[in-house]
């Protein structure tokens, strides 16, 4: 049975605020790629982008924390075994009405991988017209492994994750599982009654205070940073 197309309990499940989050960290990882591989002046872009990110990562781990029902940690799915049935095909995925458990794992994945990558950027130096604004607080044989990772390593893993994403995206799809729309409008189509996450004003309200909170965490964070030559 398609659950998309049977419309029984259609469910508010990703709230606005992990909506936009999830939208506008799409907008930033791709602009960070982009500015990084040009360098030059377009690191003053990559710069802010790095913040915006820092930024929606707090945010995220905060959110989920405190943020809607299936936006919260406390309901992502992680045991192995249960991401092992899904991979063997012996779940049906279409009723997880959250993340999967792949789902869970892959935005883990990212949260980890992003975090690593603004963490070794904030202790980067390009030597050309980027340092980072931590650089003075470790060596330069620091410096220069930790740029080695964020150069290399880091922005090669986190280009796989954006692949197999996409991927996954384009799987569901053809299974008749399409999770754009759900990124979109927030809604779900479900078998069974299951809890609404809460997207009201308040709820808004307080995502747009946190929101100010780790901004200004990240602003002055990125302070530390020397002027851009």
């Amino acid at each position: 049975m398609n659950l998309y197309a049977s419309h029984l309990h259609r469910t508010r499940i990703w709230d606005l605020p992990t909506r936009l989050f999830h939208w506008a960290l799409v907008i930033c990882v791709i602009g960070l790629v982009i500015s990084g591989n040009v360098g030059g002046s377009a690191m003053l872009w990559h710069f802010r982008l790095g913040q915006a990110v820092l930024t929606l990562l707090l945010w995220r781990i905060l959110w989920g924390l405190v943020g809607g029902h299936w936006s919260r940690f406390a309901h992502f799915k992680l045991h192995p075994r249960d991401a092992l049935d899904e991979l063997r095909g012996r779940t049906d995925e279409g009723l997880y009405t959250g993340h999967g458990p792949l789902g869970s794992l892959a935005v883990l994945a990212f949260l980890l991988i992003l975090l690593a990558q603004v963490g070794t950027g904030l202790l980067s130096d390009d030597e050309i017209a980027f340092t980072g604004p931590l650089t003075h607080l470790v060596s330069a044989s620091t410096v220069s492994q930790v740029t080695g990772y964020h150069t290399q390593i880091g922005k090669l893993l986190l280009l796989a994750l954006v692949l197999m994403h996409l991927l996954a995206i384009i799987w569901h799809t053809f299974k008749g599982r399409p999770l754009v729309g759900a990124m979109v409008h927030g809604d779900k189509p479900l078998e069974q009654p299951m809890p609404a996450t809460r997207d009201d004003a308040r709820s808004r309200l307080i995502a747009l205070i946190l929101l100010g909170l780790c901004l200004a965490l990240s602003s002055w964070l990125f302070s530390l940073a020397p002027r851009l030559v």
